[in-house]
């Protein structure tokens, strides 16, 4: 334990060591985090999260988890709103791509291959997954998009404008103007 007077004494050791890695991410990327440094900004003995993590890769799932969740509750908050198939559409793809500028290191956290593995996601993780691509069908069907690939279609486009948006090679403004201009397309 941190001999500090404030350090970490009782409680949810688990939820702290993720509070502070969750923190950490906003500047940093998951890749620039180490269990080291997590217990720092936990203010606890540098050995404290193994009791928690069994390594760096359980503490990246754990932070991709919690991203994922994050993103996955944000698409739900915009898409509850939506009262046509046009604003369900629009506002799910536009806070998708909203978290992805503005959480970038949460974003790609979710989606680091390394840490999620495509095909053999954690427990955790899977039924995310299936929420986000829930989300993403519902709107793709009520808006008629009910082919197969509509929905990869749709994932793909919102993924890919937030994700050039996150890396700068365009702005935010740009990336939702092009998502709705595209929605837009496909429904006509």
């Amino acid at each position: 334990m941190s001999s500090s007077k404030d350090g970490y004494h009782h409680g949810d050791l688990a939820r702290a060591l993720e509070d502070a890695a969750m923190q950490l991410l906003e500047r940093m990327p998951a890749a620039d985090i180490s269990l080291r440094e997590v217990a720092r900004a936990a203010n606890v003995s540098h050995n404290a999260p193994y009791h928690h993590f069994a390594d760096r890769l359980g503490l990246l799932k754990a932070i991709a988890e919690r991203s994922m969740a994050d993103l996955l509750a944000q698409v739900r908050a915009a898409a509850s709103g939506a009262k046509t198939p046009r604003e369900l559409l629009i506002d799910g793809g536009s806070a998708y791509i909203r978290f992805a500028v503005e959480h970038p290191h949460a974003f790609d956290a979710v989606y680091d291959p390394t840490v999620c593995v495509p095909g053999s996601p954690t427990a955790t993780m899977a039924p995310l997954i299936d929420g986000l691509e829930a989300v993403l069908a519902e709107a793709a069907v009520t808006a008629g998009l009910d082919r197969p690939g509509d929905v990869v279609s749709l994932w793909g486009l919102i993924h890919g404008l937030g994700t050039l948006a996150a890396a700068g090679h365009f702005t935010l403004d740009d990336a939702l103007a092009a998502h709705a201009s595209t929605v837009d397309r496909l429904l006509d």
